[in-house]
């Protein structure tokens, strides 16, 4: 299988493209610089690629089975509180960049895409969306140590995923746990659906190598098309 991942210089995008070879597939791995990548594994092409520009997109897809996109307004593995920063600045980024990404498969209709995206769409209780109450969303950044103002950002993954949800391509929407950071490749987690999968403690949360492990288990066996699903402990 030949997989693109969008942001392959992330936290979950490199576990990404390093899951997905591991299991045997070609990787093209796409950054919007990618003139100081060192990467030369085998069966890994890096190209630059703008994910607002829908016909450098399309132009990219040929030969791709399947296009993971962890798009994010900067880099949060080098520079976690720039990307914060952008985020807020611009939280109509995200569903930017799902327009963008759905124009481009207009003319390849049958390439699969997989969006990354938040978990603040996912319901707090059947029918209720954490991104849509506010005092639940400001109880959760405190929780998680990030800015309210960050709601903003928030919202714009909730209206990212609006967009795929009118669309009749290919799509996938992945939300990670509320709790992502590196940590274990583990292989063992649970799936869920609209709401979060939560530990026996309360917790929802999931390392990037495991968010990895299920991405990629959805690239090889599509379960969420025209959907989105989570993951969890």
């Amino acid at each position: 299988m030949h997989i693109g991942v969008i942001g392959a210089t992330g936290t979950i995008g490199s576990r990404v493209v390093t899951e997905a070879l591991g299991r045997g597939h070609r990787v093209t791995a796409f950054s919007r610089d990618t003139s100081a990548v060192e990467d030369t594994r085998e069966h890994l092409d890096w190209a630059s690629v703008d994910v607002f520009d829908a016909a450098g997109l399309a132009a990219v897809l040929p030969g791709l089975d399947v296009l993971i996109s962890g798009f994010q307004p900067g880099n949060a593995a080098r520079d976690f509180a720039d990307t914060l920063q952008r985020s807020i600045a611009d939280p109509t980024a995200y569903a930017s960049a799902a327009r963008s990404l759905l124009k481009a498969l207009e003319s390849h209709p049958r390439t699969r895409l997989i969006v990354i995206g938040g978990a603040g769409s996912l319901e707090s209780e059947p029918g209720v969306v954490l991104a849509d109450r506010e005092e639940l969303l400001h109880a959760a950044l405190d929780g998680l140590g990030l800015p309210r103002e960050y709601a903003a950002a928030v919202r714009g993954h909730r209206d990212a995923l609006n967009v795929l949800r009118t669309s009749n391509r290919l799509w996938t929407y992945f939300s990670p746990a509320e709790q992502i950071a590196p940590g274990e490749r583990t292989g063992r987690f649970r799936t869920g659906g609209d709401q979060p999968v939560l530990d026996a403690d309360g917790v929802s949360r999931i390392s990037a190598e495991d968010a990895a492990v299920a991405l990629v288990d959805e690239a090889e066996l599509p379960r969420f098309v025209q959907r989105r699903f989570t993951v969890g402990y």
